[in-house]
Parts: C-alpha cells; sequence; structure tokens
C-alpha cells in the first residue's frame, strides 16, 4: 500500500516508542512442540508412516507467543496466565523468563495440565498432532489468583491484551474484571477471540478476529462477497459495543471497522508467504504496542498488517524486530 512520506515518517515514530511501553498479556499460556524427520517406509504393524526423527524443538505457544512478539520489539511484558505444576509449565516459565517476559503473576495449578500440543512433522507435511490439556474451567481458586494478578498488574501497565485460545484462563469474570479496570485508567484493551466466548467481549477498544472466526463468532454461515463481510464487521462492532473491530483477511489483507461509520480496507503487504503460522499473535501484539505508543487505531493496523507480512515470510512460529519493521516501514 502506499503511505505519504508524512505518515510514513509518523509511523516509524510510534515504533520507536516501543521499547518505552509495558503490555499486560492476559490469556492461555501453551508450550508448541516440534518433532521433524524423515519417511521412507510404512510400519508393518499398522498402515501409519514411520517418522526417522531428526529434530525436536519447543516453542511458545498462544499467549506465551503474543507476549514473546511484544518481547522482540522491546516492549517490556507482563504475563496472566495459568499452568499446571509439571515439566511443561517449568519449561514454559523458563522461555518466558530467558526473553525477559516477567512471570511472577503466573499462578501454578497442580490439579491442571500445562497445555502442549506436538505435531509431528514428516519432511513438509505434518502427520499428526497430539495435546495434552485440562478440559473445563479453572477452579474457583485458581480463577481467584488470576483476578488478584490482573488487578495488581493493571496500575503498571499502558495496555492488556487479552490472548483466548479457549483453555479455561479467558472466563466471562476476567474479562469483565480486566476491561472495567482498564477503563478505569484511560488503558486499552484488544483481544484475540475465541469464538465461543465472543459475548463475553463486550465493550473492548479492538477485537481482532479473522474471517472465519468472524463468521462463527456471529452463529452465521461464512458468505463470499465483500458487501457481506462489511455488514458482518459492523454488526459484530454493533453487538459488542467495541470501539473497533479488525478483520484480517489472509491475502486480501485486513477491514477495520470505526466508530462514525469509518471503515477502511488495508492491503496485504506480505511478498511472499511462506509460513501463517502464529501470524495473529503478530497483530495483535504490534496492534497493541502501537496503540499504547500513541497511535490512532487505523496508525495501528497499519503497522501491524507491515509486521504480519514480515513474519509470514518467515519458516515457523515467527516475530520481527524494531529494526525490520521499520525497514518495512521505510
Amino acid at each position: 500500500m502506499t503511505i505519504a512520506h508524512a505518515e510514513r515518517s509518523r509511523l516509524q515514530g510510534i515504533v520507536d516508542r516501543f521499547p518505552r511501553k509495558r503490555i499486560l498479556v492476559v490469556g492461555d499460556l501453551m508450550l508448541d512442540q516440534f518433532i521433524r524427520g524423515g519417511v521412507s517406509r510404512i510400519s508393518p504393524e499398522a498402515p501409519v508412516p514411520v517418522v526417522q526423527v531428526r529434530s525436536e524443538s519447543f516453542v511458545l505457544g498462544g499467549a506465551g507467543n503474543v507476549a514473546h512478539n511484544l518481547s522482540a520489539l522491546g516492549a517490556r511484558v507482563e504475563v496472566v496466565g495459568a499452568l499446571g505444576d509439571d515439566p511443561a509449565g517449568r519449561m514454559l516459565l523458563d522461555d518466558l523468563s530467558a526473553r525477559h517476559i516477567e512471570v511472577g503473576r503466573v499462578v501454578m495449578d497442580s490439579a491442571r495440565v500445562t497445555s502442549q500440543k506436538c505435531r509431528v512433522i514428516a519432511e513438509h507435511q505434518q502427520v499428526v498432532r497430539f495435546d495434552r490439556e485440562t478440559l473445563g474451567p479453572l477452579s474457583a481458586q485458581t480463577e481467584r489468583g488470576l483476578l488478584k494478578s490482573l488487578l495488581t498488574a493493571l496500575p503498571e501497565c499502558d495496555a492488556v491484551i487479552l490472548s483466548d485460545y479457549g483453555k479455561g484462563v479467558i472466563s466471562r469474570k476476567l474479562i469483565a474484571a480486566a476491561i472495567s479496570g482498564a477503563r478505569r485508567r484511560g488503558l486499552p484493551v484488544t483481544v484475540d477471540p475465541k469464538v465461543e466466548h465472543f459475548g463475553f467481549y463486550r465493550g473492548v477498544d479492538c477485537i481482532t478476529p479473522n474471517t472465519a472466526e468472524a463468521w462463527a463468532g456471529m452463529r452465521r454461515p461464512a458468505q463470499t462477497g465483500e458487501s457481506s463481510l462489511v455488514g458482518l464487521g459492523w454488526d459484530i462492532r454493533a453487538r459488542l459495543r467495541a470501539k473497533s473491530v479488525l478483520i484480517t483477511r489472509g491475502p486480501d489483507g485486513m477491514s477495520l471497522f470505526e466508530g462514525g461509520g469509518r471503515l477502511t480496507h488495508i492491503p496485504t503487504v506480505a511478498q511472499e508467504v511462506f509460513d501463517v503460522t502464529g501470524a495473529g499473535d503478530t497483530v495483535i501484539s504490534v496492534l497493541t504496542l502501537a496503540l499504547a505508543a500513541g497511535a490512532r487505531i487505523r496508525e495501528a493496523a497499519v503497522i501491524s498488517n507491515y509486521a504480519a507480512g514480515i513474519v509470514v515470510g518467515k519458516l515457523g512460529t515467527a516475530v520481527c524486530t524494531v529494526p525490520e519493521l521499520k525497514g518495512a516501514l521505510h
């Protein structure tokens, strides 16, 4: 997309302020495991491929990846979430801490299992994924611990991200506390939604569903055509009484719905797309960090669009840096 020189300078100035901002990430911390290898034969025990393992890696997932995106851009980051008291949970805490992300308000619950996704990839094809997680809501004690962590962290932050992966942390009570507490302090609140919780997010500054999530969150079958999507965006904003709605549309860019009937279509700037994994985490991270740094919502959306264009050009769950983002905005 074409940006005037004066606007480019302003956007770069906003990015320059990223390292001075403190963002609170509230949500479902997850550990992503990747087992990679090759396949040269089928198992004699069952008609399944035998994967000869070549490498194994662990990366931050869910709200952890949102926090990683923020820390890579120099922001000060604190997380509020719940983990099991298990090896995966301790690995997550160690990884977050190694990236200078504050974890002192993470609640450990010995009755739960840390959410973990393990993907087995043969050559470039995912063969199977298996998950470890505790289904169902958090205990009353753990939820009280999270509410206390949230309320004590709010006075120290510049913005709040609700990263909802449907693993139990983001409840109606926690969302209400986050929004009301942030409102009293004039802090922006954004949410990366889970479709089952759409009705919980009333009053946020911005919600960032992708196209599929937008249709599903409104309990409507997906439709084609620009006019259908535009109507959907306005309906989401009205239902949630959100200040803005940003629908991410993959190769079709983004559509931003604001007050006063202002609609902005932002075309994608991605030159090459290798992997869209985690692109939504990048969008919510950069959008919120830009708002905290004084950007207007349209400016924040444009900056997040450039950041997403960077990460989809990398393999795997990736992040972008301040130099990369400023370079893209140049």
